[in-house]
């Protein structure tokens, strides 16, 4: 079979640039260290999701010295990313924790956030919060307590 002159010409192209990159060697990386400029800050797999009603929204919550929400929760699933200051932070079932700037985590869509709040008395602490839901519905329900023995 006889290849049209154009292919020939495009084969032979190829086939020249392609061996000439084998004689060519990248340059030498500095010798100052590289800063990378990405890292994954979390990885979390997500829960079966509708996908044709997709929306992401990202809030940032703000909370002074000593704040807190009272126990609540998200439909939807939620990645938080603190900003500043320190947040505590706690899913029924789970234990609770401190997150500092740059430290993120990740709730379940209905897992039920049982502490939320500032961890400092005398700072204040901000995060970003970006919950994916795939149905229109408030970001957050409060979610009822029992009344405690003092019957408060």
């Amino acid at each position: 079979m006889k290849f049209p002159q154009i292919w020939t010409a495009a084969l032979m192209s190829g086939f020249a640039l392609a061996s000439h990159a084998t004689w060519i060697k990248p340059p030498n990386p500095s010798p100052a260290k590289r800063e990378e400029r990405a890292s994954v800050l979390l990885s979390q797999p997500l829960p079966n999701l509708d996908g044709t009603h997709l929306v992401t929204t990202l809030v940032e919550v703000r909370y002074g010295p000593g704040e807190s929400s009272p126990v609540h929760s998200h439909p939807c699933p939620v990645i938080v990313y603190v900003v500043a200051g320190s947040v505590k932070s706690q899913v029924q079932g789970g234990q609770e924790a401190i997150y500092k700037p740059g430290q993120s985590f990740y709730e379940g869509p209905g897992s039920i956030h049982t502490v939320s709040g500032n961890a400092s008395h005398t700072e204040s602490a901000k995060f970003v919060a970006l919950f994916l839901c795939d149905h229109p519905t408030p970001l957050s329900q409060d979610v009822p307590t029992p009344m405690n023995e003092k019957g408060k």
